[in-house]
């Protein structure tokens, strides 16, 4: 069965096809009596506007843009070049998309370049971190009409419009599970790894791994957790004063980046080393898994996350409902076993 076009809601109707296009795209200068009967059509036939074609009718360019973290991070290399292929992929939907980066886990340079009256946009997609004055930003470019995304933690979930990312409290629940299969026939000891407790993403992680790892008869003790702002010097630094103090760490959770000074200080050691999880294919997790330093990695999928983006921005800048279970992003744990060729599409680089 076809579906119903405009044609045959102005039939339905009694009105012009230029009446119901008219009420349709709200230009106005139609009677109320006609318009009511437009809307009654329309909802009788159950005609569905086709926004692609209406869209290219008017030529309509959709200006979208990305606030990127800035840093010496393999993710985050990975989520601006799965930007710039959109960028390319997007032009013939009339998708402009441009990027503006700034500095990671640094709340203040980012509510900067939120507050900036220069900033002009249909939709704004942004990895942001969790301060005061960042919500209130957000909630001001929402009043200017201009919606934002959030990407990879779910900041100012009050004041964005929408989400994409994986589930952090799920994913962190994955990895403590992991690691309760390892120490399934051992006591042990747990040192949580992360870059900053501002980053939601992060300290959800943290959240979902302890309510496992704590949960009744697991017998396994979590140290507090070691903040080493996602910088490998840090990591390594951090990592090699916890071994020395508690020599009976057996597992190490790494929830954010700086995973090059783990695997060092992993590579060095000469007796049993800790059961890794770590967060992200990237060339370093994936060096990791293929020479035994890291057990398991868990990936979200970067590059699906940028494109499941623009569709949301596309869908809140057309007025549609965006929330869509097809869109939800779901995590893979990758082992030595199964890690995808070298350079396959969705791997971080």
């Amino acid at each position: 069965m076809r579906k119903p076009t405009l044609q045959d809601v102005a039939r339905v109707a009694g009105v012009s096809y230029a009446t119901a296009d008219r009420v349709l795209n709200a230009r106005g200068g139609v009677a109320q009596k006609s318009a009511s009967r437009v809307q009654e059509a329309i909802e009788t036939l159950g005609y569905e506007r086709d926004l692609h074609a209406a869209n290219l009718s008017r030529r309509r360019v959709y200006q979208f843009r990305f606030l990127l973290p800035k840093a010496d991070h393999s993710f985050f290399h990975a989520l601006r070049a799965a930007v710039d292929e959109q960028q390319a992929a997007r032009r013939v939907d009339r998708i402009l998309i441009t990027v503006t980066e700034v500095p990671a886990l640094d709340p203040e340079a980012l509510a900067e370049a939120l507050e900036s009256p220069d900033l002009s946009c249909d939709c704004l997609a942004v990895v942001a971190t969790e301060a005061p004055r960042i919500t209130k930003a957000i909630a001001a470019l929402r009043e200017r009409g201009i919606a934002v995304v959030t990407l990879v933690g779910d900041a100012a979930p009050e004041a964005r419009a929408a989400y994409v990312g994986i589930n952090n409290v799920v994913a962190g629940a994955t990895s403590g599970r992991l690691m309760r299969l390892a120490h399934f026939v051992r006591p042990g000891c747990i040192l949580p790894v992360l870059g900053a407790l501002s980053a939601r993403d992060h300290r959800e992680r943290l959240e979902g791994a302890h309510a496992v790892l704590t949960e009744g008869g697991a017998g396994l003790r979590v140290l507090p957790a070691l903040c080493v702002h996602d910088r490998p010097d840090l990591m390594r630094t951090g990592v090699i004063r916890a071994l020395m103090e508690t020599p009976e760490i057996t597992g190490i959770y790494s929830i954010g980046a700086g995973n090059r000074g783990l695997i060092e200080v992993v590579g060095a050691m000469t007796g049993p080393r800790p059961f890794i999880v770590a967060h992200e294919l990237t060339p370093t997790t994936r060096a990791g898994l293929e020479q035994g330093l890291i057990d398991a990695v868990i990936d979200q999928k970067p590059a699906q996350e940028v494109a499941t983006a623009i569709d949301v921005m596309k869908a809140l800048a057309d007025g549609r409902d965006w929330q869509d279970p097809a869109r939800d992003i779901i995590p893979t744990i990758f082992l030595a076993d199964n890690l995808p060729q070298c350079g396959s599409k969705g791997e971080t680089s």
